[in-house]
């Protein structure tokens, strides 16, 4: 996997002192932090990056909770004998609003609403930075704050951030701010792929796995006038997929309910988070024209290419959220068309975090966690 990505995955900071010099014109912070993997959170003090001439400091009032941060809190995502990159702040979907920036910004101004998403900095000169695919630059490494000798970096499960204004997202005035953060994560990551594959009105589309990314792309897909079908292995959700609008929803657990639509579909999006099988779903699309968009991480997934060629000629790809742009484009569409994620508000609390973590992890929770970042105390 692109070194990149892996990174970005795993947002959080390493909390050991810094010198004198280190500090002078930092940005005093607080955050949630795990020790380990697995371990509980505790409230740290720590500091971000000085301002920049190019910089806005935003404070942070909403962080939502990513199934990729559970992977990173137990470093499931980690390489093959690397050390783990303990103590972390996870969090990579955050809103709020601009309280200071440098004297060489034009995109802000004092007061206005910004989001940061999975990653802050990227070089604008690359071959992919110039196609608008600053998450894969090739020069720089573009998750939070990473300091300069070396250390590791912070999430958003904090109190501010320091980011350069180019990779901010400037959020509409009068957006819905409690349920914004996950459109930087859960929305983007769905919208890119839906628009690559070039979706349109009356395709027969289907959405495997209906969580935190699974609703946002049935939003999505049902408001471009698709055909929306759902696959999930619970009977719980299926009220909740014919309400946002999908037209039918499929209980994986029953393997006659997905008789007969084999060779039927022209874009499946699979989010699922844990192992399965890629050929149940490949075989759904239409021979020579559908495709198969794959933003799920399952830790412990694994394709066999023996099973592949049972489901010849369709196309089957990766995605990791977007550029600046299709952020931005993600942002003002979906609070222009009242798109949002159903969301639960927590505190920003120790325990509550480890409540809504075991949540996520035991299915009880069906779609995102949001945490108070004003609460955090």
């Amino acid at each position: 996997m692109n070194k990149n990505i892996m990174t970005l995955l795993l947002a959080g900071a390493m909390l050991s002192s810094l010198s004198a010099a280190e500090t002078e014109n930092r940005i005093p912070a607080r955050g949630l932090a795990l020790d380990k993997p697995g371990s509980d959170f505790r409230i740290v003090d720590f500091t971000r990056d000085a301002l920049g001439p190019k910089d806005i400091l935003i404070e942070i009032d909403y962080s939502g909770i990513c199934h990729s941060d559970i992977h990173s809190a137990l470093n499931e995502h980690a390489a093959p004998g690397s050390k783990p990159l303990f103590p972390i702040i996870p969090g990579h979907e955050m809103a709020g609003h601009v309280v200071r920036m440098g004297s060489e910004v034009k995109k802000f101004a004092v007061g206005d609403l910004a989001g940061v998403g999975c990653f802050v900095d990227s070089c604008g000169e690359c071959r992919e930075c110039k196609r608008g695919l600053e998450q894969f630059c090739l020069v720089r490494d573009p998750v939070p704050n990473l300091l300069k000798d070396g250390r590791n970096f912070r999430g958003g499960y904090s109190n501010r951030i320091v980011v350069p204004e180019r990779n901010a997202i400037k959020i509409p005035a009068g957006a819905e701010l409690s349920r914004v953060a996950p459109l930087l994560c859960a929305g983007i990551t769905v919208w890119s792929p839906i628009h690559f594959s070039k979706v349109k009105k009356g395709d027969t589309v289907g959405v495997a796995g209906f969580g935190g990314l699974g609703h946002m792309a049935v939003k999505y897909l049902a408001d471009l006038g698709a055909k929306v079908t759902v696959f999930d292995i619970t009977e719980e959700k299926r009220d909740d997929a014919l309400r946002m609008g999908a037209e039918r929803y499929v209980n994986m657990k029953q393997p006659e309910a997905a008789g007969g639509l084999a060779d039927s579909f022209d874009f499946i999006i699979s989010t699922i988070p844990s192992d399965y099988r890629l050929t149940d779903y490949a075989k759904l699309l239409k021979y020579g024209a559908g495709e198969l968009a794959v933003v799920g991480l399952p830790p412990t997934a694994s394709v066999k290419i023996l099973e592949l060629l049972a489901v010849p000629h369709r196309k089957i790809y990766t995605s990791v959220v977007g550029g600046i742009g299709e952020h931005q484009e993600c942002m003002d569409y979906s609070v222009a068309h009242g798109i949002y994620p159903e969301v639960k508000i927590i505190p920003a609390t120790p325990e509550a975090l480890k409540e809504a973590y075991q949540n996520v992890i035991d299915g009880k929770v069906k779609f995102r966690y949001v945490i108070d970042m004003k609460t955090l105390k």
